[in-house]
């Protein structure tokens, strides 16, 4: 029997034996609700009111009408979030998560002090924090605009442990971001955000002004961002080019809550940060988080993910944020030196997009008893470091032409990436980022108009506290949302994963027909381009949203919300990579024995349609063995 039917057996089996597991990792007693309509609808103030006495509010988020409660003590989760799931004004309810950051199990270097380092960094112009070979950073910095000539600072919100905003590399950069309208020190919220004393960013977790790093992660992370612009291991530092807000969720243990997470990007999206960068996650699907998320993508921010450090494959290991299908996310895996994918580092050939330096990179640490001072240093590594680098070179790529969505820029860092055979097949692109390419590539866009697919997050129904563990994701969700759901309804139980194995039955056996068959794979006709856009497609008088992965005049590869039967006939709207231009083309589903995966083959595609595909691909990546 082929390897992956026995697979495909084995883990349909595991969902027919699945009853429950361990307890969710949540805060006790904590819940997060999301209301239908406007926070100022009467049915959203009537709800307020009517839980007044029955759970305590911790605070609101108005844009989008969420809400964060804690219970009596002594009541059930479980139970109340069902009672509000029957409320007609509650669009859901879910458990208030506990994310954390990826880095725990890596090992890192030894802190030195700056002075002690300085010996190697004696060029003011040469990139060191990284050994990656053709990273393009030298030369992109040859290449980017001077302060002088375009003194707009991007602003990049650092979501992780806090910042410590005394460092040598920040305080001689002024690489901070400050918050003008408030008065440091003066106990007052100077501005009326709701914050007092928020000078660098906010403190979530402690609730207070003074985003400090108690742990030393969020300010690796930082040091990454910034350096991605200049060398932060010169003796005296340039102006930084970039802004960094300092935002802490993450307690000195490394664990934060979902709404502290989602105060925080509220906060970011704000206060003007045009990138979000993410280096943490966990395996529990948040509604709550992902609807915050989509409200940056709104507003047109870029969000950049670490993609998690288990050597794991995200396409069937869900980890979020990483995993959230927003289409102004980029999701990054972590290469070493040789740019081979870092051996702790996960990957996704249909989740995770590009890849970037992660192994043994040279950062900013805090002050510790034992290492004084304000100019520490360590190697570090994780999906944690790569993800800055994409931060910081997005950055990099507003200043050069600042109009740009952070949707079209996540577009362009993908496209303008360097290929590697060895990443083939492990990410959406196969590729690393290149510094250089993508900093002239976003030097041709300056007269770009901003655009961007309209998204919404689907609605899901979020995993139960006592039937989800904290571990990972279970076996049985997976294929709900691969194969049924689109991550639309909840984990099956036992008897309907006997529906399930019933309703998948032909497809195994047309599997195991197929595999015995040995048909020899014809040559593709058309070369295959990478594409991240929003397709629509009527089946049956029913609408259903997706988004393409790859494009050629033949046809199209796509992830769909809704499972569409092989050999079905469709009509689709495709929007164009921009999401200025829209085509519409009739096709039919058709299965990908190469690559795994369903498809749309077109039907006499029109000539003027054609045409516009080969438009569009001529900024795209070229897919290799797609």
């Amino acid at each position: 029997m082929p390897l992956q039917v026995r697979h495909f057996i084995l883990l349909l089996v595991g969902c027919l034996s699945f009853v429950k597991a361990q307890a969710q990792d949540f805060v006790p007693g904590e819940l997060i609700v999301k209301l239908k309509g406007k926070s100022s609808s009467a049915s959203a103030t009537q709800f307020i009111g009517k839980m007044q006495g029955k759970m305590a509010l911790k605070n609101s988020f108005p844009a989008m009408n969420m809400h964060r409660f804690s219970l009596k003590a002594g009541e059930n989760l479980q139970a109340k979030i069902n009672e509000l799931k029957a409320d007609p004004a509650v669009e859901y309810a879910e458990p208030n998560y506990i994310f954390r950051k990826v880095e725990d199990s890596l090992e890192a270097g030894e802190v030195v002090n700056g002075d002690e380092a300085h010996a190697q960094y004696q060029s003011g112009d040469t990139y060191d924090q990284s050994g990656a070979q053709n990273l393009g950073v030298d030369q992109a910095w040859q290449q980017i605009l001077t302060l002088a000539q375009n003194p707009e600072k991007p602003i990049v919100a650092i979501i992780d442990t806090g910042v410590d905003y005394n460092h040598k590399i920040f305080q001689q950069s002024n690489a901070m971001w400050t918050n003008t309208g408030e008065i440091a020190g003066n106990n007052t919220d100077d501005d009326g955000n709701g914050y007092v004393d928020d000078i660098y960013g906010y403190d979530f977790h402690n609730r207070d002004g003074n985003p400090i790093d108690d742990d030393e992660h969020g300010t690796h992370v930082a040091g990454i961002v910034l350096g991605v612009g200049q060398n932060i291991g010169a003796t005296t530092l340039e102006p930084a080019r970039i802004r960094l807000m300092a935002l802490k969720f993450l307690g000195s243990d490394g664990s934060g809550s979902t709404s502290n997470a989602i105060a925080a990007i509220y906060y970011a999206v704000n206060n003007g940060a045009q990138i979000i960068n993410n280096s943490w996650g966990g395996p529990s699907y948040s509604q709550a988080l992902h609807d915050a998320l989509s409200y940056a993508y709104s507003r047109q921010v870029l969000v950049v993910s670490a993609a998690g450090n288990y050597s794991k494959n995200n396409d069937s290991t869900m980890i979020y944020p990483a995993n959230y299908p927003i289409p102004g996310q980029i999701s990054v895996a972590a290469t070493n030196d040789y740019n081979n994918l870092a051996s702790f580092s996960n990957y996704g050939p249909g989740s995770v997009h590009v890849a970037a330096p992660g192994v043994s990179i040279y950062s900013s640490v805090p002050a510790t008893s034992m290492h004084p001072g304000n100019n520490n240093y360590r190697f570090m590594s994780g999906t944690s470091m790569a993800a800055p680098f994409v931060s910081g070179l997005a950055a990099l790529v507003l200043r050069e032409a600042s109009d740009l969505t952070g949707y079209q820029v996540k577009n362009l860092l993908v496209n303008s990436a360097s290929t590697y055979s060895s990443l083939n097949g492990k990410l959406i692109s196969g590729a690393r980022v290149d510094a250089y390419d993508a900093v002239m590539a976003a030097k041709s866009e300056v007269n770009t108009s901003p655009s961007q697919p309209t998204y919404k997050a689907e609605s899901r129904e979020v995993a139960s506290s006592e039937e989800s563990s904290g571990d990972s994701p279970k076996g049985c969700g997976t294929v709900s949302t691969a194969l049924l759901f689109g991550g639309n309804k909840q984990t099956p139980t036992p008897t309907f994963a006997i529906i399930i194995a019933f309703t998948l039955l032909p497809l195994l056996v047309w599997q195991i027909v197929r595999a015995r068959a040995g048909r020899r794979q014809q040559r593709r006709r058309f070369d295959r381009f990478l594409m991240n856009s929003a397709i629509r497609l009527n089946v049956d008088g029913r609408e259903l949203i997706g988004h393409m992965r790859t494009i050629s005049e033949g046809g199209l590869s796509f992830e769909a919300n809704t499972l569409l039967e092989k050999g079905g006939i469709l009509t689709m709207q495709i929007q164009s990579p921009d999401g200025i231009e829209q085509v519409q083309v009739q096709g039919h589903i058709v299965w990908s024995e190469k690559n795994k995966a369903y498809g749309v083959q077109f039907d006499q595609a029109r000539d003027n349609v054609l045409s516009s595909i080969r438009q569009w691909t001529q900024k795209l990546v070229k897919v290799a063995n797609y």
